[in-house]
C-alpha cells in the first residue's frame, strides 16, 4: 500500500512539470510581441535615416539590437526551459536545430541569462552615454551601478558553477 502511494505521488509530481509548458507557450507570444514592436522601430528608423544625425542613427540601431538581444534571450528561456524542466523537443534530424540544444544544462542556462542581461544593460547604458548632455548624472551613476551589479552578479554565477565543477571531479576520484 506504501509503495503504491509512493509510485502514485512520484509520477504526480513528475507529470506535474507540464504545468510549466503553458509559461514557454506565453514566452513564444511575448517573442511574437517584440517581434512587433521590432518592425515597429525599424519602420519608425527606416524613412528618417537619411535625415538624422549620426548619433540618431546609432541609438536607432542600438535599439533594435538591443530588442534583437531580448529576443535571444526569451528563445533561450524557451528552448532551454523546456528541455530541462518539462520534455526533449524532438528535431534531432532538422538541419536548422542549433548545437547548443539538448546541451545548456540549468547552470548553462545561468550563464547563457545573465550574459544576455549584461549585453543588454550593456547596450543601454551606452545608448545613455550616446546622449550624456541630457541625461542626469545621478540616473547615469544608478545605471551604472545597475549594470556592474549585473556583471558582479554574472562573476560570481561563473564562479560558483567552477567550484562546484571542481568539487564534483575531487567528490568522484575518492
Amino acid at each position: 500500500m506504501r509503495q503504491t502511494v509512493e509510485r502514485f505521488l512520484e509520477r504526480a509530481m513528475f507529470g506535474s512539470r507540464w504545468l510549466m509548458a503553458p509559461f514557454y507557450i506565453g514566452l513564444v507570444g511575448s517573442l511574437v510581441l517584440l517581434l512587433v514592436k521590432f518592425v515597429q522601430e525599424l519602420v519608425h528608423l527606416a524613412p528618417h535615416i537619411i535625415d538624422m544625425k549620426e548619433s540618431e542613427a546609432i541609438l536607432g540601431i542600438l535599439t533594435l539590437i538591443d530588442m534583437s538581444l531580448a529576443g535571444n534571450l526569451v528563445l533561450i528561456v524557451i528552448f532551454s526551459g523546456y528541455e530541462n524542466f518539462v520534455s526533449k523537443i524532438h528535431v534531432d534530424d532538422h538541419e536548422d536545430k542549433p548545437d547548443w540544444m539538448g546541451k545548456v544544462d540549468f547552470s548553462g542556462l545561468k550563464l547563457k541569462l545573465i550574459a544576455s542581461i549584461v549585453a543588454i544593460s550593456g547596450i543601454q547604458l551606452l545608448k545613455q552615454f550616446m546622449n550624456i548632455a541630457a541625461v542626469p548624472q545621478s540616473q547615469l551613476m544608478w545605471m551604472v551601478i545597475v549594470h556592474l551589479t549585473f556583471v558582479l552578479s554574472g562573476v560570481m554565477l561563473a564562479v560558483m558553477d567552477l567550484i562546484t565543477v571542481k568539487a564534483h571531479k575531487m567528490g568522484g576520484r575518492h
